[in-house]
This record gives structure tokens, C-alpha cells and sequence, in this order.
């Protein structure tokens, strides 16, 4: 999978903003249908979503877009808009049941078929964010192998179950470690919540290399000025990409002479830690850092 380190919201029917995003070096870029646009000006995002994924630019940038949630009598106009454009994937909000994830997955196929364009090329990136959606994770996860990540929306999710938002994050610690702990399990990348506060780099610092050490792939961000420090966040460092290439090549030597554990500066290296070391490098690979 791409590397998707910092997915970034911009408003769909802000045209101004979403050509700077185009200039900003993001993973992603998601034009929002949903909660970034007023209720009066859901027909204009849906023009100028379809406009700007047509006419734009985007560099490396994976071009996504954000329908609004299934239910909300909006989602089939959004899904229609989004994909006249020919997004590399689309962003589907506030899912609760596996039927959800598989009717976008058929409408998106469809879509496919009719425009004459490669089957299963469209990805989808699913949002989890209540706490039905939460419990049926397993379900959601594995509704269609478009999916390729899910994310986590904190604001929501503690809404629906009435907890209070703090800055240590205990009220939305289980959630966060589920849906790290389901897509580990189903081979898909965990997209982080928004740090709402896009004038406090420190507190976002902290939050994003609190979900890096969680296992999470990468971050919503909601400002253009959180892109950096939430991509190297999620970037190994140096440090990390040569002590995994030591690992590596020591077990290669060791598994040679039939060592499958041995030691390297002191410590212990088993199968955990080479696989551990390989993800690093992974991961480095993706984000351009390591070839």
C-alpha cells in the first residue's frame, strides 16, 4: 500500500483551497463533501469536487474524496459527483455496518464498468467513528477488498457514547487501540483522529508520535501548517532505518549458520524483532525515505 502519513481535509466547494493543497507535498489530499461543507452547499462541492479532481494537479498526492454518510439522502449525488472526476479513492463517513461499505464498493464497480476503466482501481477508505461501528469492525473490515484503511474519528465517536474529549485521550483509548488491533488483522492501514487544534504543533507532535507508537499509519489533519510535522512523525528516523538494516542483515547471516536468535548490541533479536525491523523499513520505503 501507498503511504497515507497525513491524509488532509480541505473543503470541497473551496476551489481557492484545494489548489493550495496541491502545492503542499501531502500523502493525501481529501476534498470533503461531508462536515467541511455547509448544508446549503452540498451541490456546489459536488460541482467542484468533480471540477478539481478533473482539471488539477495533484503530484504525488492521492486524490480523495469524502461523501456524506449513507442514510443522509446525499451519499448517492456525492458518490455520483466524486467519481465523475476519477478519484484514486473515496472516503465513506460515520460506517456502522458492513452493507454500508459494500454498497459504495457496487455503485463504485459499477461506475467502473461503465466508464471503461480498469475494475478495483477506485480505493475505499473507511470511516469508523460510532460506537456501532466500532463493534463491528471485524465485519467492516473485511465488507470488500476495496478497502484499504479505516479511520478513526474521535469527535464523533465520543459524542455517541457521551464521553467527554481530554487531552490525554483515555476516553477514546480502546477505540483507537481497535481499530489498530482489527486492521493489523485484516491487512489494512489505521488512519488516526484530527487534532483539532491546528495552533498547537506541540500538542499535535505529541498526539501524532502517541499514535505512531500505537501502530497507527498515519493522521486526518484538518491545516495545511500540520503536514510536516505529522508526516515525520510518521516517518522512521535515521536511527531507526540503520538499526533495522543491522537486524536484517544479521539474521541474514545468522539464519546462514542456523541461528534463528541471537544477539545484536546487547539485546536480543528473534523472529518479532526482524519483522519488526522489516515493517521499519517498509514503511521507510513508502514514505520515499529508504530504496
Amino acid at each position: 500500500m501507498r503511504a497515507r502519513r497525513a491524509l488532509l481535509y480541505m473543503p470541497g466547494d473551496d476551489m481557492k483551497k484545494i489548489k493550495k493543497a496541491t502545492t503542499l507535498d501531502v500523502d493525501c489530499v481529501c476534498l470533503d463533501i461531508e462536515d467541511g461543507v455547509a448544508a446549503n452547499r452540498k451541490k456546489e462541492a459536488r460541482l467542484t469536487v468533480s471540477e478539481a479532481l478533473k482539471t488539477m494537479d495533484f503530484g504525488r498526492s492521492e486524490r480523495l474524496a469524502r461523501i456524506n454518510a449513507i442514510g443522509s439522502g446525499l451519499e448517492n449525488e456525492d458518490l455520483h459527483a466524486a467519481l465523475a472526476g476519477h478519484p484514486d479513492g473515496i472516503v465513506v463517513p460515520k460506517v456502522e455496518d458492513a452493507w454500508q461499505v459494500r454498497w459504495v464498493c457496487e455503485q463504485i464497480s459499477e461506475f467502473e464498468r461503465e466508464s471503461g476503466w480498469p475494475a478495483g482501481e477506485i480505493r475505499a477508505i473507511v470511516q469508523a467513528e460510532t460506537a456501532r461501528g466500532i463493534i463491528n469492525l471485524p465485519a467492516i473490515c473485511s465488507a470488500d477488498p476495496r478497502v484499504e484503511a479505516i479511520i478513526f474519528g474521535a469527535e464523533d465517536f465520543t459524542n455517541d457514547i457521551g464521553a467527554i474529549r481530554t487531552h490525554d485521550g483515555w476516553e477514546v483509548f480502546y477505540a483507537r487501540s481497535a481499530i489498530v488491533t482489527h486492521c493489523a488483522a485484516f491487512g489494512l492501514q489505521a488512519i488516526d483522529m484530527v487534532y483539532v487544534n491546528f495552533h498547537d504543533n506541540e500538542g499535535l507532535l505529541f498526539e501524532a508520535n502517541q499514535g505512531a507508537s500505537m501502530g497507527f499509519d498515519g493522521k486526518q489533519i484538518i491545516h495545511p501548517n500540520q503536514v510536516n510535522t505529522v508526516q515525520e512523525a510518521f516517518t522512521p528516523s535515521n536511527d531507526a532505518i540503520t538499526y533495522a538494516l543491522r537486524v536484517m542483515a544479521a539474521d541474514a547471516q545468522h539464519q546462514q549458520r542456523g541461528f534463528g536468535t541471537f544477539a545484536l548490541d546487547g539485546r536480543m533479536v528473534d523472529a518479532p524483532v526482524v519483522k519488526a525491523a522489516a515493517r521499519v523499513l517498509a514503511r521507510a520505503h513508502a514514505a520515499g525515505k529508504f530504496v
